[in-house]
């Protein structure tokens, strides 16, 4: 969900088995500002869902989706999120300009940019109130619009 959806690192240690319906697909997510979207819920992240409840979450009175594998299982703290992604990267031999769950949701922009999603549709999932943020995010793919940009009308090619 960090990578496919860009949620940050407290939307995860945030979430309730609430936020999810099934049979909709879809996600609610709550973030700053109490603020709150209903995102479609991709198949690989229900499915992996389904199986750390089912197989890995540890047994406890919480509604939090993802608890702390020692005990007390509490939920998560953001810092603990980003921690594993940062432990993710490590063991994947990923040496990335930054380590914490926020590169996840700067590779989600821009994959979604180059998939096609605009600038505006990019910030509505990021939940950004700037479309200038939304672009930091979304780095912009240079070899992408080599194959698109047309030539400045009336100038040499260069």
């Amino acid at each position: 969900m960090l990578a496919r959806l860009g949620l940050r690192a407290g939307d995860i240690s945030r979430m309730r088995l609430d936020d999810i319906d099934w049979r909709e697909a879809t996600l609610c997510v709550r973030g700053k500002g109490r603020g709150e979207i209903r995102l479609p819920l991709p198949q690989e992240a229900g499915d992996a869902i389904i199986d750390y409840l089912r197989d890995a979450r540890p047994p406890a009175d919480s509604d939090c989706i993802f608890l702390r594998t020692i005990a007390p299982f509490r939920p998560l703290a953001g810092a603990s999120v980003s921690g594993i992604v940062s432990l993710a990267l490590t063991r994947a031999g990923i040496d990335a300009p930054s380590r914490g769950a926020n590169l996840l949701r700067h590779s989600a922009a821009t994959s979604m940019l180059r998939a096609g999603a605009t600038l505006d549709t990019i910030g509505a999932v990021l939940r950004h109130r700037s479309v200038d943020t939304t672009a930091h995010y979304a780095k912009v793919d240079v070899d992408m619009l080599l194959e698109v940009v047309q030539p400045w009308p009336g100038s040499v090619a260069c």
